[in-house]
């Protein structure tokens, strides 16, 4: 499956892929730098009746948002871990073990503890207004 939208239409394909990913709790959101990974997570939330700032976590690690309705989504930004032993150590894998849903920016550094049951979108930049996000879906 593919979605390709332009940046205006970023909120349309949030809601398709939400609707897609009903039976996923992780969401692996691979991409280059710049391929809409954070943008996509930001429209994502807003869908999903996020009220917090959605912004990159990528010094935090792990950002905790909470919908109206009292779910707890985590948005991981694992670019700055070296290893899967960093990974453990900042706390990524009691949240995808949690039962809430996550989306996780550069999956590839914790391949090795990701669920199963992981829904992989990939990312990528068409031109500087469109982005295309494929699944195996």
């Amino acid at each position: 499956m593919e979605v390709i939208f332009s940046l205006n239409q970023i909120g349309a394909a949030a809601d398709e892929i939400i609707a897609i990913s009903a039976n996923y709790k992780v969401l692996a959101l691979h991409g280059e730098m710049g391929a809409g990974k954070t943008t996509f997570t930001q429209a994502y939330c807003k869908a999903r009746k996020v009220s917090d700032n959605i912004s990159s976590p990528t010094f935090s690690i792990i950002n905790q948002y909470s919908t109206q309705s009292g779910e707890i989504i985590y948005h991981m930004d694992l670019y700055r871990l070296k290893n899967e032993e960093e990974v453990f150590s900042s706390g990524v894998e009691d949240c995808l073990l949690s039962g809430n849903t996550c989306l996780v920016e550069w999956p590839e550094k914790a391949a090795g503890i990701l669920p199963d049951e992981t829904l992989h979108l990939y990312f990528t930049a068409v031109d500087t207004e469109t982005r295309k996000i494929a699944t195996a879906i």
